[in-house]
């Protein structure tokens, strides 16, 4: 059946009566406070400066005011385009402004010239409004706190009623522009959302109670439409604020900040931009799909030195802001644009590509030539989204600045374009009243082969909708088996390509005509995608039939696609913890995707949560396994539970000294109790430790006998200490087994290491790690030996030097004395550490530091004062005139001891490569008030430790016995029993008053390079 006769099935040939573009009498006043100088342009003049790819076109669709903010969009089965707009997302202190009511509109093309010639308000209600889809005789709606259900049953554009509240719990305050959002309906027939990081919701049906309810941050989620099960699918990432379906049924999203594009495998863990996952044991999180940034974070002046090539940002995609996202299906746009996807870069105003590749288990992301540019300044996409024949809305906001919305907000403007290829395409008739919904069940069925994705997924809801409403779908259940999915039961039907066959496998999983025998039947299939999808559709329901187990254990072992292995591992958390053994003992020996991106954590995330459960299968997993991921956190999260379970240690005691003992399996048990029991002082020891522990003290491995050595030491062995002493102390053996002695010795506390440290402080390779072990006892004697040596000190133990001091008031005493007798330069005290001595309660160390250093005094007010000066002062002629290179070194000093910047810095707090740094009052705002722009999840906790020593730092993991803290300088594992208490800072981690430590040149050096569009030389440090 060709293109043209499904077509012609689907329309009902009913006349378009011809409308007339209705005024617009709109009852909102709209308040405009963006005070941008730049040119606002018409749209015309704005489309003028757009270019896309070669063989499109791009058009305008619709602007102010028939569409102003838009935020989202969506089609229905008319083929219509729905827009959200949001009035009420205010400035950044303002959050939202209840002054305005959000709504959505329906806009039309009646008659086909490709501009909006009809606009209709369905709703105009709305608080928080981010997202809207339609399907089952009405809209889905997201407004914050609630996800809303507007009844029209009868289709005419008016709500039936009010709406009805699906779920509530939304975060609609502190997450702000990573609030909830992005409804789309995904082939299984769920309806799918996205959630961003600043601020966790904990969302359930309205009235639930709180353990009723799941808490979610940064993630996407499902909800089923007519079940109303809410669930998490995949978590991490930063702010996602686009997703579609490639041609599988494969699930990605955009994401910005930190890497931007991400394949979805439910039970997933990905990178977080900060902060930590509810679950503790994740220990290793899954990186982007994307082989690359679209930012030049790489690039160092080294390499562009022999290379001669600077890649700018600009060159490598715009930014690290993407907002919306579309995937282009096989055979849509042709061969050259198969699989790519597109993404709207919002700096660098552009539509950035990517093309998908199967790669190791899963996927890849490789670089494509930008789709779009903008030249218009006050260009926002925010949203990207495909309508009937192959056309791609794009959603334009229309603002100057960023999300973040520092400066004003320009609400009276709005466009959407449409991009559409140039070439005939033979366009999708649609009924004018009903549309595609206006098709009997039976023509649906039939809809797969019109190679019209859009068609596609609304094909899949209304035989879901038909089915929920009690049609008897038999005879399309039938033809869907036959013709698609067991095309050779019909001859003529032979040879589906699997673009057509799997969305006939959707359309009869959700209109209730799949059974297990189907699936398990497919688990056989030629194509790895339909054996994922029945992998997928058999674990739906969370439990399995003992035939569909066997058959899917069977597979986990002789299946060689890493996607279908991928799928298996991401089904083991949907079912109970008995039925994940025999699926995971398969999935462990493939050690084809040992090195795997993806595979080997999936497996883990699967197998966790049932460890616990079954102790002895679990070791027994651990030795079997072929994935050292695997066998390491097993180690790990059994290790955990010394004090619960010490049986189970013990099994690994046992494996470790097994016979025949494989080193690559020692080294992965054993770096897994290590890192277990890190920051303990002591654990229980495993009765069989005296009797393995001599053996491996024997090994020929160098690491097998220094892990051993450091859990003798927490298992209290006195022998294990008078070793690592003797390592420490003897001159011939290797500095990093000394290093390691000492760091072990100072974890045990052994008070008599402190002399020895001490006289370590002469030693140029060793004084570092001389004086970190220091900060670890009070002794009265440390601070006096610090400042005497400083001056002979090189600068890392100078760095380790002024963090200890700073750690303990009474040693800060000690080191602000030094500093007002000029044995301490004041320039070696950073901000930070400045601001940590400053909390302490004591009024001394307060008025030594406010004489020593009388900048700090700063009253709040002169904040936005002070920012204003800088502002007017750091004119372009002035920056131009300025050094990048000695901005470098500036940052180097200062900045990158949080921030990355070009490659170069740490990562505990965001990566600016990307960010919007060529926006000056962006940048000032940022430094001059850190606390008012940075979430507060970059805020500090300040732990005070039972013996006197503070730290400041931001929580990036914990447990049970232990919390990880990072600070400016490390990171440090802190036993909870040795803490007396913590508090968090109502301050970011960047301190306020940076720029009071430098000179007006090296303000506008600083500056300049933070405002570098790529990598400058490095100027010596002043």
């Amino acid at each position: 059946m060709n293109r043209t006769l499904i077509t012609t099935t689907l329309a009902l040939t009913a006349a378009v009566t011809a409308l007339l573009r209705p005024a617009m009498a709109d009852d909102i006043e709209l308040v405009n406070t963006e005070p941008s100088e730049q040119k606002f342009l018409t749209p015309q003049e704005a489309l003028a400066g757009m270019t896309v790819a070669d063989g499109f076109e791009i058009s305008l669709f619709a602007a102010e005011p028939d569409v102003r903010q838009p935020i989202a969009l969506a089609t229905d089965d008319r083929g219509r385009l729905w827009v959200c707009e949001n009035y009420s997302y205010a400035e950044r202190a303002e959050n939202f402004d209840d002054r305005f009511k959000d709504r959505i509109v329906i806009l039309e093309d009646s008659d086909g010239d490709g501009s909006c010639d009809k606009r209709t308000v369905f709703w105009d209600q709305g608080r928080r409004l981010t997202s809207v889809e339609i399907g089952f005789g009405g809209a889905w709606v997201l407004d914050a706190p609630n996800l809303l259900f507007i009844p029209d049953a009868n289709g005419d554009d008016k709500p039936d009623g009010e709406p009805v509240v699906m779920l509530d719990g939304w975060n609609d305050a502190e997450v702000r522009h990573n609030i909830v959002n992005g409804l789309r309906w995904g082939p299984d027939g769920w309806l799918y959302g996205r959630h961003g990081i600043l601020a966790t919701s904990t969302v359930g049906r309205p009235g639930a109670s709180p353990d009723q309810r799941t808490s979610l941050n940064c993630s996407i989620w499902r909800f089923h439409p007519t079940k109303h099960t809410f669930e998490v699918v995949c978590e991490g990432t930063t702010n996602s604020w686009g997703m579609d379906w490639d041609a599988n049924g494969e699930l990605f999203f955009i994401n910005t900040v930190i890497g931007h594009l991400w394949h979805v495998v439910p039970g997933a863990y990905f990178r977080r931009m900060y902060g930590e996952h509810f679950n503790p044991h994740v220990y290793q999180v899954i990186e982007q799909t994307a082989d690359h940034f679209h930012w030049d974070t790489k690039e160092t002046w080294s390499d562009i030195r022999k290379l001669g090539v600077t890649k700018t940002t600009d060159e490598a995609g715009g930014g690290h802001a993407h907002s919306g996202m579309a995937i282009v299906p096989p055979g849509l746009w042709g061969k050259e644009y198969d699989n790519s996807v597109l993404a709207i870069n919002l700096h660098g105003q552009r539509i950035n590509r990517d093309v998908l590749v199967r790669e190791g288990a899963t996927f890849v992301g490789e670089h494509g030539p930008d789709f779009m540019k903008a030249t218009d300044p006050w260009f926002r996409g925010v949203e990207l989204h495909f309508g009937p024949d192959g056309v791609l809305y794009v959603a334009d906001w229309s603002d100057v600045g960023e999300c973040h919305e520092n400066d004003g907000v320009h609400r009276t403007s709005g466009r959407v374009y449409q991009i559409r290829p140039t070439r005939e395409w033979q366009k999708l008739q649609l009924d004018s009243a009903k549309g595609v919904a206006a098709a009997t069940s039976e023509q649906l069925a039939t809809a797969f082969v019109a190679e019209q994705p859009w068609l596609n997924i609304r094909t899949i809801r209304l035989l879901a909708e038909r089915a929920a409403a009690g049609e008897d779908l038999s005879k399309t259940h039938d033809f869907l088996k036959n013709w698609f999915i067991f095309p050779e039961n019909a001859p003529l039907s032979k040879n589906r390509p699997i673009e057509q066959r799997l969305p006939a496998l959707w359309a009869l999983y959700v209109s209730n005509g799949c059974s297990e025998a189907i699936l398990t039947k497919l688990l056989n299939d030629g194509s790895e995608n339909m054996r994922a999808w029945a992998v997928r559709l058999l674990a739906e329901d969370g439990r399995l039939s003992d035939a569909a187990l066997n058959d899917l254990a069977h597979l986990a072992g002789s299946d060689k696609s890493g996607l279908v292995l991928t799928y298996l591992a991401s089904i083991l958390n949907r079912v109970p913890h008995e039925q994940r053994w025999a699926i995971a003992e398969q999935l462990v020996r493939h050690d084809r995707f040992t090195d795997d991106r993806v595979y080997p954590l999936m497996v883990w995330y699967g197998i966790e949560p049932a460890l616990t459960s079954d102790p002895e299968r679990a070791v027994k997993l651990a030795a079997s396994s072929k994935l050292p991921i695997v066998r390491e956190f097993i180690a790990r999260r059994l290790t955990s539970e010394i004090e619960r379970q010490p049986a189970t240690v013990a099994l690994l005691v046992d494996l470790l000294g097994s016979s025949s003992p494989n080193v690559d399996v020692q080294l992965d048990i054993l770096h897994g109790m290590t890192d277990a029991l890190r920051g303990w002082r002591k654990a229980p020891a495993p009765a069989i430790w005296a009797s393995v522990s001599p053996e491996l003290a024997k090994a020929d491995n160098a690491d097998v006998k220094r892990l051993s050595r450091e859990l003798s030491v927490v298992f209290g062995d006195g022998r294990a200490l008078d070793e690592l002493k003797k390592i420490a102390r003897d001159n011939s053996v290797d500095l990093d087994e000394r290093r390691s002695a000492i760091r072990a010795l100072v974890l045990a506390r052994d008070k008599s290491i402190v002399s020895y440290l001490q006289g370590l402080l002469g030693n140029r390779d060793l004084a570092g790690d001389a004086i970190a072990g220091l900060a670890a006892f009070d002794d009265k004697d440390t601070p006096k030996l610090l400042i005497q040596r400083f001056g002979g000190f090189r600068n890392g133990p100078k760095r380790e030097a002024i963090e200890t001091l700073v750690a303990r008031p009474t040693y800060a005493a000690y080191l602000l004395q030094a500093v007002a007798a000029g044995k301490i330069p004041r320039n070696q005290v950073s901000a930070f550490q400045l601001r940590q001595m400053q909390g302490y309660d004591s009024s001394l160390i307060k008025t030594r530091i406010a004489e020593l250093w009388p900048e700090l005094e700063q009253q709040a007010a002169e904040k936005q004062q002070r920012i204003a000066e800088l502002r007017k002062e750091l004119t372009p002629d002035v920056l131009a005139k300025a050094d990048a290179s000695r901005g470098r070194a500036l940052f180097n000093m200062s900045c990158a001891k949080c921030h990355t910047l070009f490659g170069e810095g740490k990562k505990l707090a965001p990566d600016l490569t990307g960010a919007q740094r060529s926006n000056l009052n962006y940048l000032l705002e940022n430094i001059i008030d850190p606390s008012a722009t940075v979430s507060k999840n970059f805020q500090m906790t300040v732990v005070l430790q039972k013996d006197g020593r503070v730290y400041n730092g931001v929580i990036v993991g914990r447990n049970e016995k232990t919390i990880t803290l990072q600070t400016i300088e490390n990171q440090v594992v802190i036993p909870r029993d040795d803490i007396e208490e913590t508090a968090e800072a109502q301050v970011s981690m960047m301190p306020e008053g940076m720029l009071k430590f430098l000179d007006d040149d090296q303000i506008r050096n600083l500056i300049k390079y933070l405002m570098s569009p790529s990598q400058v030389p490095l100027a010596e440090a002043e």
